[in-house]
């Protein structure tokens, strides 16, 4: 079984940046794909990044339209962390962002840290 730990939110200005970082700990045989998603109340949770293990099928990454360019999306495999830097954040990045991690055929999701972007 994987539990997901996020960390790094906060309040930041318009155009800043933070890094989001979830470590994976537990019993598990390995950890196929990682993400981020988020998620405002009112709507329904959207996928943000996600990133695959790479090894012999080689590494993937995908972002949503809206933060293409402004989010990248990385992980430490020695580590079991996934990691969102977030740059030229904007007031609509404000969510609470969670994490998920794909281990065969089970998902697990983070508790979320949540992000507020204001002046």
């Amino acid at each position: 079984q994987v539990q997901l730990v996020e960390s790094g939110g906060g309040l930041v200005q318009p155009g800043g940046s933070l890094r989001l970082s979830c470590a994976a700990s537990g019993s598990f045989f390995s950890i196929n794909v990682m993400g981020w998603y988020r998620q405002v109340p009112g709507k329904q949770r959207e996928m943000v990044a996600v990133i695959n293990s790479g090894g012999t099928s080689g590494g993937s990454t995908h972002y949503a339209d809206s933060v293409k360019g402004r989010f990248t999306i990385s992980r430490d495999n020695a580590k079991n962390t996934v990691y969102l830097q977030m740059n030229s954040l904007e007031p609509g990045d404000t969510a609470v962002y969670y994490c998920q991690a794909l281990e065969r055929m089970t998902v697990y999701w983070g508790q979320g840290t949540r992000v507020t972007v204001s002046s």
